[in-house]
């Protein structure tokens, strides 16, 4: 792959330190030289025998220190409601959840699944479990009964905290299908009564339950979090975490996001997926900065209203946001101040080279992509908040992580490492990590198919260069081979964004008889678009001019909008089985309507 950018940018946007709040990582490689886990994790309290829970870390490190009154969650509801929570009263609602639990005889590596919106009570319940020596895996408010079902039963969920209209939408009419779920915690709704048989009032539960809780001094490879990631075609797989990830969670809020003592930070992921959890929950808590919480769904003026109004300085989003805010103009960006901000990164999958340029554009800052899975559990691969920005470029790996190109020999399994800058390969990474996935629950063989040579193999290409930044190819399964060519999806969809009225864009390989496969993009046009065949037509010769015949798409088609999944990536895989009729595979993580 070649990166692109525009023909008016430069290749790379340089930083400078200029004064004001200095980043936590100003020189890479002398950072790098002097990092090692064991310091990493020496930076936490850890418990008695050598023990480590997330909660103790993320919440009673602070409840019990200096920091016990500054605010841990601004939560901002739907309805207008703003409530603030102290980590010290964090720590009090997090102990009676905990007790709770206690009480209902659920314990030590009991599974607890939560599926709610971004209500204070999920945060209490995910860290009061954690507390607990529970496993939490959290479920995303929009899917349907069958996931939900087939997550619970995966995972062998002891306890499901909910709402009341949840549970009657979604739950009842599958509860019996769900054999090792005991109990039912239904959240206080005021227009909906919580008076269901066979579930229990968590509100009432909390009004009893005690305040005083011993934290359980887990092992560091105890199992602390369940995430379900979706498979291309069977059921979705069950990522093992374990507490020690939290060593990794504190070094990546520290060198990734730039988290600092002062700062409001906003994830915009929901805790239902890994990034929200990672990141929207865990990270913040363990440098003890206030994070702000939007229950709200997806609205360009309300998110800069919130950002404006909250003093956000540090924001970590989503690609498919970042466009969404592209499409809606600078104009509506550029109407709010917002002096506080300084760090904008992303996730999710591969910020095209527009969408850095846009942040630089408008904001005055770049926005800062970074690279990880939920099987890595913490971000690998970043641009750093004091180091220069190769638009397009998934960055360096962050201290402590080990990343390569590697080609895998199909017959024996044996791994080469490229060294050859610009050469694709598979991204791999040396295992050793604290908050590496420890298994696939119930799936052994899966999981050691996913390492080799002492790597764990991503199944993401990509490739290096000179300077070491990483550069995202495309999936495996997803790279196009075109008459003699390997060509990333990526590069294609970053060079079609480059046209103004390109607001997404999705890119397929399609077979033929001749070249094995043509390139076929579909694409959503900005607002002011008309699709015709005169645009479709100065796409194809945009596309040809910046990358080239053989790389080029063939075929472009309109679409409204791309379907993704509801994290936001799209959905190339779904592309590819409508256009050629084939099975769509598991679409529990498609986002309604697409």
């Amino acid at each position: 792959m070649t990166p692109h950018a525009a023909a008016a940018r430069p290749a790379v946007i340089r930083k400078a330190i200029t004064g004001g709040i200095a980043p936590n990582l100003i020189d890479y490689a002398a950072t790098r030289a002097s990092f090692s886990w064991e310091s990493a994790r020496a930076q936490l309290d850890g418990m008695r025998g050598g023990g480590l829970n997330i909660a103790h870390e993320a919440v009673e490190r602070h409840a019990q220190g200096v920091r016990r009154n500054q605010t841990a969650f601004r939560f901002l509801s739907v309805s207008g409601v703003r409530r603030e929570v102290s980590y010290a009263e964090l720590s009090q609602l997090t102990n009676r959840f905990a007790n709770v639990l206690r009480a209902l005889g659920v314990g030590r590596g009991d599974r607890v699944f939560l599926l709610c919106t971004r209500v204070p009570e999920l945060y209490i319940a995910a860290l009061g479990a954690l507390k607990n020596g529970s496993v939490v895996s959290p479920l995303f408010s929009a899917f349907g009964p069958e996931p939900i079902a087939t997550r619970v039963n995966l995972g062998e969920g002891a306890v499901l905290v909910t709402t009341a209209s949840l549970y009657r939408r979604k739950v009842e009419k599958i509860r019996a299908q769900m054999p090792t779920l005991k109990q039912v915690l239904l959240i206080t709704e005021e227009a909906v009564s919580a008076d269901i048989p066979g579930t229990l009032d968590l509100g009432e539960l909390m009004a009893q339950a005690s305040e005083t809780f011993e934290t359980v001094a887990t092992a560091p490879d105890d199992m602390a979090l369940l995430h379900f990631t979706s498979g291309t075609t069977g059921r979705p797989k069950g990522a093992v975490h374990v507490h020690n990830a939290v060593v990794t969670h504190h070094a990546t809020g520290r060198y990734a996001l730039d988290l600092q003592p002062e700062d409001v930070f906003w994830c915009t992921a929901d805790p239902g997926w890994v990034t929200g959890m990672s990141y929207g929950i865990i990270a913040p808590l363990l440098h003890g900065v206030t994070s702000v919480v939007d229950e709200g769904e997806f609205d360009a003026a309300h998110w800069y209203r919130i950002l404006a109004e909250e003093r956000v300085s540090v924001w970590y989003t989503a690609p498919t946001a970042i466009r969404m805010l592209m499409k809606a103009g600078a104009e509506l960006a550029r109407a709010q101040a917002l002096p506080s901000l300084r760090f904008i990164a992303s996730v999710g999958e591969p910020l095209n080279p527009e969408a850095v340029w846009w942040g630089q554009d408008v904001f005055g800052m770049p926005i800062h992509d970074n690279w990880w899975q939920t099987e890595t559990g913490g971000i690998m691969i970043s641009n750093f908040a004091a180091m220069d920005v190769k638009p397009g470029s998934m960055g360096l790996p962050l201290p402590g992580v080990e990343a390569s190109i590697v080609r895998r020999d199909e017959k024996s399994g044996a791994v080469t490492v490229i060294d050859t800058p610009g050469v694709q390969g598979e991204l791999a990474l040396k295992t050793g990590w604290p908050s590496m996935f420890r298994g696939y629950l119930h799936e052994e063989e899966r999981y050691r198919k996913c390492f080799a040579g002492g790597f764990y193999l991503t199944g993401d290409l990509a490739m290096r260069d000179a300077d070491g930044y990483f550069w995202f190819v495309g999936r495996a399964d997803d790279v196009i081979k075109s008459a003699g060519h390997l060509i990333g999806p990526f590069e294609v969809e970053s060079a079609l964004m480059e046209h103004p009225a390109v607001a997404e864009a999705g890119v397929i390989g399609k077979p033929d008889p001749v070249a094995g496969e043509v390139v076929k993009a579909f694409v959503s046009l900005k607002a002011g678009y008309v699709s015709s065949e005169a645009l479709r037509m100065e796409l194809l010769g945009h596309a040809r001019k910046k990358l080239g015949a053989a790389v080029a798409p063939k075929e472009i088609a309109f679409l409204a909008s791309l379907p993704r999944t509801r994290s936001g990536k799209i959905m190339r895989r779904l592309l590819k089985a409508r256009e050629l009729g084939l099975p769509e595979g598991d679409l529990s993580t498609l986002e309604s309507g697409a």
